[in-house]
Formats: structure tokens, sequence, C-alpha cells
């Protein structure tokens, strides 16, 4: 633990932001978080929003929002976005190259290429503006300093996000890769076995 303390004290922090990847610290006490990655859509002095990229339900969009299937990526599941408000969903999407959301008012622009979704827009016409996207039941939410304080503890490592995060297959390990393309000392971290027990 010791060794774990030194290397968070030795990184360069990164402010929190809309667009940035919250990654779970290794041994995050939360089992509901433990090795997550929540992609940030707000972020203010009021409050800080965002979605679980990493929780795939068992549920099909299918069953509950089938009109969505032309833009969502496989594995076409709901995802589980956070443990607040799960009777909404958020949308979240990679645009195709060339798309300009400032002349594209379904969409919210996070960062390069990734975008918030307004989902009272036609299903059809954000198919043709995205190479796919996802729909997360919930979200996690923050109040003033909370995150700023969590992030001071080593709780999370904040980090860039690409658009091709939202939309991982179900079989790639998100929150290693994340941790594997960070300056060091991040990278040491990836391999952190997710039980201990595994070691």
């Amino acid at each position: 633990m010791l060794y774990a303390d030194r290397l968070f004290n030795a990184m360069e922090r990164v402010e929190p932001a809309p667009g940035m990847l919250l990654v779970a610290a290794p041994g995050m006490m939360s089992v509901e978080f433990a090795r997550s990655v929540i992609l940030i859509i707000e972020h203010s002095e009021a409050m800080t929003l965002g979605v679980n990229l990493t929780a795939r339900s068992e549920l099909a969009v299918y069953n509950v929002m089938p009109d969505w299937l032309p833009a969502v990526a496989k594995p076409q599941a709901l995802y589980i976005g956070g443990p607040l408000n799960q009777q909404s969903v958020v949308g979240l999407a990679q645009t195709k190259i060339g798309v300009d959301m400032d002349e594209t008012p379904q969409l919210n622009r996070l960062a390069n290429r990734l975008a918030h979704v307004d989902l009272r827009s036609d299903p059809h016409e954000i198919a043709e503006l995205v190479d796919g996207m996802r729909l997360f039941a919930g979200y996690a939410e923050w109040a003033p300093r909370q995150l700023e304080d969590e992030i001071q503890h080593g709780e999370w490592f904040v980090a860039p996000a690409l658009p091709a995060d939202v939309i991982a297959p179900a079989s790639q390990d998100l929150w290693g890769d994340v941790l594997r393309r960070q300056a060091m000392p991040l990278p040491l971290f990836a391999t952190f076995p997710a039980d201990l027990y595994d070691n």
C-alpha cells in the first residue's frame, strides 16, 4: 500500500471536466464502482454527473428502446450508467468523421467525436451521424467538492477519453486499457487483479 501511495503522490493530477474519464483506483472499497470507468458529462461548482461505461446489463435494447437499434453498437444491451435515477436513459455516441457537432443540435460535444445524444431526436437521423452509440440507465452524481475530495484521497484517476471508449466491445477490459495508455506510473496499475485472491 505504501508503494501505491508513493506512486499516486508522484502523479501529475488532471482536473475533471466534461469528456474526461474517472478511472477507479485499484482496490477501491466501493463495490459499486470497483474497476469502473466513468465518463464525465457535466462538471461545475454545483455538481458532477457521469455514466459508468463498464456495467453492461442483461437487458437488450430491443426490449426497452427498439427504435434506437439502428444507432446502437454491439452488444446491443442496455448499460447501467450509475445508481441514480435508473428510470432515465443517457445516450452517448462516437460520431462519424466529419460530423460538425456545432451544426448538429441533437449532439452535445464532450470531446473530439464524442457526444451526448439528445434522445428526443429521431433515432434514424442519429444513426446517420454516428459510428455507434450506447444507452445507459441511470447515472452517477457528486455533490460540490465531493469528487475533488475523492480524487485527492486517491479513489479516482482522471484521464482523457477516446471516442471508442463509449462503444468498446463486451470482451474488452476497458479499465485496464485506459490505464495502459496513460503516462507512467498509471500503466503499472493495469494488471491489478479484479479479485486479490486471484493474485
